[in-house]
């Protein structure tokens, strides 16, 4: 099965922060677990690169806006080598391909009546890049400080015909949901996109003339404007998956991988991704059973409220990997937040989650199990069958269930219901003291076999998770196997098979 994952493309007007981490983190567990299963994974990520804020920022610096951005990717880039991120595409928009896209796109549109031109009057948004209506405004009528600076703008351009689309897009999220598969996830989202989606009256504004933004992709019918950056970014989404928009282009590459699984922020669901992205693609000829799944993931917040520059909160990934290791960070960013609800960031509960889950209570076994095998057995174990079988089958499946429901932190807790009930194991059966008794020996080799192949479904499990730490457990019980769903079946450790060295693999971490 073809299994096609991105996330949100990172607007390059500033350093990554923890809620990038995340998000990235978030889609590459969900990645490698497919590749478990065998799908064939394309998973996109990359960068958003052009518009207004882009430009005055280089203008601030001496810079041109190419140079400016390119260094905010490279921190990108770095980061997600760091985090261990394995995507198998890029997403750059200043990329030719894209720009091709994108131009063959808005030529398509322009072409088939859904754009026309008009003057506009209004308050707009510097910071989120779109005018603004009386909507927009708060009880006090003021436009809040999430508007950032709102000035008053005169100009003509181009807009997309929105609100046509209006009720197809309220009947496609029904339908969806009545299908089982809703549009967006989690479900508890629908209401929320489906309110916003009914109040839809307006078009959406698609340029912005050159007088004052060149940082963009130009219009191919009109060379005095370039596109707004929404419809731009958006596009990545198919442009770097193989999608042309060309009459007569072969787009066989395209649809094998097209439906696609959209990994983003709540900030951004509604309007650009639950609205706006939909009704581009039904404008540029998708079916309703081509449309994307979105993702929707909460944030990252400090004592309540979002980490933000202005409240000098913002949390460094780089210097979380840096202080705690790789293995801690994703951990903890999978572990401790629901899929699509908010969390609070604190570096206590990292260090506790880390000592108690991982160092504790994994590492802690992985130890005593390859010790023991080593001093009672000189590391050899003998296949027996186990009174554990059964139930770490039943967690492996709840763990797969999870997975399937992109519920990372559920399945999770599955997997650590295994370590928990196999350290009881050790508890129950004292396998120092049946060492001391020959009588006993069937049954020893009997726990030392079941602790040995939970270890190697373990690793299998824990690799979307922390895949280093995954294959240096592996690597410990000398396991050279597949790593795929498939090896979870108990019983593939063979008879007389030889485990290696006891090695810490997650060392306690000290709290200052």
């Amino acid at each position: 099965m073809n299994f096609f994952l991105t996330t949100a493309i990172d607007y390059t007007n500033g350093a990554p922060h923890i809620g990038h981490a995340y998000e990235k983190v978030l889609a590459d567990a969900i990645a490698r677990y497919r590749r478990l299963k065998g799908d064939a994974v394309f998973f996109l990520t990359g960068v958003d690169q052009h518009g207004q804020k882009v430009q005055q920022s280089a203008q601030k610096q001496g810079v041109a806006p190419a140079e400016f951005v390119a260094g905010i990717t490279s921190q990108f880039l770095s980061l997600w080598k760091t985090l261990d991120i394995r995507y198998d595409a890029w997403a750059a928009t200043v990329d030719p391909v894209h720009k091709h896209c994108v131009q063959a796109m808005l030529q398509r549109l322009w072409e088939t009546g859904h754009f026309y031109k008009a003057k506009q009057a209004g308050y707009y948004s510097v910071r989120q890049e779109q005018f603004l209506t009386d909507k927009e405004r708060g009880p006090d009528g003021e436009f809040g400080p999430e508007w950032g600076e709102v000035v008053l703008i005169e100009e003509e351009n181009y807009f997309f015909k929105l609100a046509g689309h209006r009720q197809w897009l309220l009947d496609f999220i029904d339908a969806r949901s009545a299908a089982g598969k809703p549009f967006v996830l989690p479900d508890f989202r629908v209401a929320e996109l489906r309110n916003a989606v009914e109040k839809l009256s307006g078009d959406l504004c698609i340029s912005r003339p050159k007088s004052r933004l060149e940082w963009g992709i130009e219009l191919p019918f009109d060379k005095d404007f370039v596109t707004y950056v929404w419809f731009d970014a958006l596009s990545n989404y198919v442009s770097f998956a193989g999608y042309d928009p060309t009459p007569g282009a072969d787009n066989a590459v395209f649809h094998s991988r097209w439906p696609a699984l959209h990994v983003i922020g709540k900030d951004i669901l509604v309007p650009p991704h639950g609205i706006y992205w939909p009704i581009m693609l039904r404008a540029c000829g998708f079916s309703d059973t081509e449309m994307p799944t979105l993702l929707v993931h909460g944030w990252w917040n400090i004592a309540g409220s979002k980490m933000s520059k202005s409240q000098g909160n913002i949390v460094d990934p780089a210097e979380l990997v840096k202080t705690f290791g790789v293995a801690a960070t994703r951990y903890y960013l999978l572990s401790d937040i629901a899929t699509g609800r908010d969390a609070d960031f604190s570096e206590e509960r990292l260090i506790l989650r880390y000592n108690t889950d991982l160092a504790n209570s994994l590492g802690n076994l992985l130890n005593r199990s390859l010790s023991m095998a080593k001093r009672y057995r000189g590391g050899a174990v003998k296949k027996s069958a186990s009174p554990l079988a059964a139930f770490i089958a039943e967690k492996c499946a709840a763990y797969c269930r999870h997975m399937e429901a992109f519920e990372v932190h559920a399945a999770i807790e599955s997997a650590w219901e295994i370590i928990g009930r196999c350290n009881g194991y050790v508890e129950e059966t004292a396998p120092w003291k049946l060492a001391k008794d020959p009588a006993c020996a069937e049954k020893l080799d009997g726990v030392l076999y079941t602790l040995a192949e939970a270890l190697r479904i373990l690793s299998i499990l824990i690799t979307p998770i922390i895949p280093e730490s995954a294959e240096a457990i592996r690597s410990q019980l000398a396991w050279e196997g597949s790593v795929t769903l498939a090896q979870c079946e108990w019983g593939l450790l063979p008879d007389g098979h030889s485990l290696g060295d006891p090695v810490p693999v997650f060392p306690r971490i000290e709290s200052k």
